[in-house]
């Protein structure tokens, strides 16, 4: 998998360099410190990542990764933990905060590379192919899986697939969020960013723009936050 590297500090760059120079299966074939210099690459060359810093001069990286190609990927890279609800209202992969550790660095190149395979299987076609009260059956990987509802930890979805995580696996199937999130029980999932549909009960913790399921982080949008806090957060105290 290649990639580029986006960032206005020189030393940012290097930092970044060096993790893909220390990450298997993945090279970098250029780095810009800039929005306009990278969309006249992104032209005419073909790219599977982007590590791409958020506060630049002129075009900030979450503008600028709306205009990015669909089969590009896109990871954040910034020292504010404040835009990671942002980043994922435009389809980023990941969101890392500097400075990189390279555990963390390659967990998200892991997950960048699953996807970028996904877009080259050229699947055209939907995977659901039964719905019941407690559970669906998802194609994926030439399978049929059988999911119950309850055992869902949460869904995150990227452009038209979706990764379906259970306890000690995940499915991944071609089909955008929003259709997955139409047939679940509505009483107990609930979509809380453009890119994370959630079981509430399993959550463990909440604050004001996190939640948390497990060892897993999953951001808040901010147009999902007041539907979410009032129909599952207080109301379910208030209730008891």
């Amino acid at each position: 998998m290649n990639c580029i590297i986006v960032d206005d500090e020189p030393l940012a760059r290097k930092a970044i360099q060096k993790l893909v120079n220390e990450t298997d299966n993945l090279e970098s074939i250029a780095s810009f410190n800039g929005a306009d210099t990278t969309r006249e690459f992104l032209a005419k060359n073909a790219v599977d990542l982007v590590f791409l810093d958020i506060q630049m001069p002129g075009v900030n990286g979450i503008e600028f990764a709306k205009t990015i190609p669909k089969k590009t990927l896109v990871v954040f890279t910034t020292a504010f933990h404040e835009f990671a609800s942002e980043s994922y209202e435009v389809d980023a992969i990941d969101y890392l905060i500097k400075p990189v550790k390279l555990e963390r660095f390659q967990k998200a190149v892991e997950k960048a590379q699953t996807y970028c395979k996904l877009f080259h299987t050229n699947q055209t076609n939907s995977n659901i192919e039964n719905i019941t009260d407690d559970y669906i059956f998802v194609r994926a990987d030439r399978r049929m899986f059988k999911v119950y509802f309850s055992d869902i930890l949460y869904i995150e979805g990227l452009k038209d697939y979706v990764i379906i995580y259970i306890e000690n696996q995940k499915v991944i199937t071609l089909m955008n969020i929003k259709t997955i999130h139409d047939l679940l029980p509505k009483s107990f999932f609930v979509r809380v960013s453009k890119s994370y549909i959630i079981n509430v009960n399993k959550i463990d913790s909440v604050d004001n723009n996190t939640v948390y399921i497990g060892k897993t982080e999953i951001p808040i949008g901010n147009i999902y936050r007041d539907f979410f806090f009032n129909e599952f957060v207080t109301k379910k105290i208030l209730n008891k």
